[in-house]
């Protein structure tokens, strides 16, 4: 059974930071490249970063620079530093795993950015 489990959201002050991390279980980790989106009330899903098999990381360009996604093969963990968050950053976060034949979510960790 596939299971991709989020944790590590919460509640934030502007200006904070958060790490989210994500296991995987049920799957050939590195296999898969790892990616984190996001979903805003209202808004579509979208990717915030990513982060290949190989370990190349890409990212939202709204989030260069803040954001640093990155992989623990040996924990099958994929992680994701969010720094200097914005309360435009408030959002669900979401898990993904790929493979040109399989994707795969976990359940979502809240994010909120308030004063």
């Amino acid at each position: 059974q596939v299971r991709l489990v989020e944790s590590g959201g919460g509640l934030v002050q502007p200006g904070g930071s958060l790490r989210l991390s994500c296991a995987a279980s049920g799957i050939i980790f590195i296999l898969y490249d790892m990616g984190w989106y996001r979903q805003a009330p209202g808004k579509q899903r979208e990717l915030v970063a990513l982060i290949t098999k190989g370990g190349s990381p890409n990212y939202a360009d709204s989030v260069k620079g803040r954001f640093t996604i990155s992989r623990d093969n040996a924990k099958n963990t994929v992680y994701l530093q969010m720094n200097s968050l914005k309360p435009e950053d408030t959002a669900v976060y979401y898990c993904n795993a790929r493979t040109v034949v399989a994707t795969q979510w976990g359940q979502g960790t809240q994010v909120t950015v308030s004063s």
